[in-house]
């Protein structure tokens, strides 16, 4: 079976402030947005139609949109309907892919809840239809691009173990 170049996993990197979307294989993101969503504070002339605006249009209507980020300051998602409206912008409006043809690594903070996890997972796979997805800590990726095997962040240290099969030990900072 041939596989093209065009069929590529997509990376997503979903912080609080910014949404980081990219292909695997790539130096940098191939955009990055601010993660926010914004919904028309009243109904009117142009705005019928509009449900809800992401990241940078959001932000140039500001004026007559209620702004949400559906990630609290930790990472951990806070409403999986304006995080579906991201998710959405950035396959279809950002990236211009359909998503059932590409495999996800998803970003997620190290301390996400398995029902986060789960949401998160049942999103990609129902809303989306994409054909395998896996989510992984920001710095355990770091940790592996560079070669190394510990490392900290303003808010969390981190340390790989080796031993049956690779596991993170973190603590959060505060």
């Amino acid at each position: 079976m041939e596989q093209t170049e065009d069929i590529r996993p997509l990376i997503f990197d979903n912080g609080s402030g910014f949404t980081k979307v990219g292909f695997a294989g790539e130096d940098a993101p191939r955009t990055v947005f601010p993660s926010i969503v914004g919904r028309p504070r009243h109904r009117g002339v142009g705005m019928d139609h509009i449900d809800a605006l992401v990241g940078n249009e959001a932000l140039q209507k500001r004026g007559i949109l209620r702004m949400k980020f559906p990630l609290e300051p930790d990472g951990i998602v806070s409403n999986w309907e304006d995080m579906e409206k991201i998710w959405h912008h950035s396959f279809h409006e950002e990236l211009r892919v359909p998503p059932e043809e590409h495999p996800v690594l998803l970003t997620q903070p190290p301390f996400n809840t398995k029902a986060n996890r789960e949401k998160m997972t049942q999103i990609m796979f129902e809303t989306f239809k994409i054909p395998a997805m896996y989510a992984a800590i920001p710095a355990v990726l770091s940790l592996y691009a560079s070669g190394l095997c510990c490392g900290s962040s303003p808010f969390y240290l981190g340390s790989i173990f080796l031993w049956w099969r690779a596991q993170l030990c973190f603590y959060f900072v505060d």
